[in-house]
């Protein structure tokens, strides 16, 4: 029954997702739409995929360059060139997805594909934690497999990796580097 209702209630929000208002057309609205399914498609497989992670069955590879960061954070072997630690900085970038001071993204958004990444957002929710309910005693399963200690060396590595990024802009700033390599809106003198 709760399956049912939250399937229901899914494929209610990405039909309202895409709904136009007034001013947009009904191009623009089947657009919408159609990204939202298209949204739920690509993420499907990685919702349902949770209690096989749960299980310690499927596992998130750490990137190298996260495990690198986390064994040395604040090393500057090999770091003595701008181009070095721009490089770097690209692999991480890579790694965790854009820094904080990178600049946003100009690309406008209507409300229609706002409306429809919420839903997609929503209905991919809705699948993990449904097939995750599954699961008797989830957080003991997840204990015992070695899943939550695996997540938390995920996490462990992501922070790690977060950091190095910073120390190692601090350093492009402190070596008078470009951006990216220090940064964004950092000028050398």
């Amino acid at each position: 029954m709760k399956t049912t209702s939250i399937a229901t209630l899914a494929l209610a929000g990405i039909a309202l997702a895409g709904c136009s208002t007034l001013s947009e057309t009904s191009s623009s609205a089947t657009s919408s739409a159609s990204r939202g399914v298209e949204q739920v498609n690509s993420g499907l497989g990685s919702a349902l995929q949770a209690p096989l992670e749960d299980l310690n069955l499927v596992r998130q590879e750490i990137p190298a360059v996260l495990n690198e960061a986390a064994t040395s954070p604040y090393s500057v072997q090999g770091m003595g060139t701008c181009s070095a630690i721009a490089t770097e900085i690209g692999r991480l970038d890579e790694a965790l997805g854009p820094d904080l001071d990178a600049p946003a993204t100009t690309e406008e958004t209507d409300v229609g594909d706002k409306a429809a990444d919420a839903a997609a957002d929503a209905t991919l929710d809705a699948v993990r934690s449904t097939v995750t309910d599954f699961i008797p005693a989830r957080s003991w399963v997840r204990r015992l497999t070695g899943a939550h200690r695996h997540s938390q060396e995920v996490q462990a590595a992501v922070r790690a990796g977060l950091q190095r990024r910073a120390f190692l802009k601090g350093v492009g700033q402190q070596k008078n580097c470009a951006p990216p390599a220090a940064p964004t809106g950092y000028r050398k003198h």
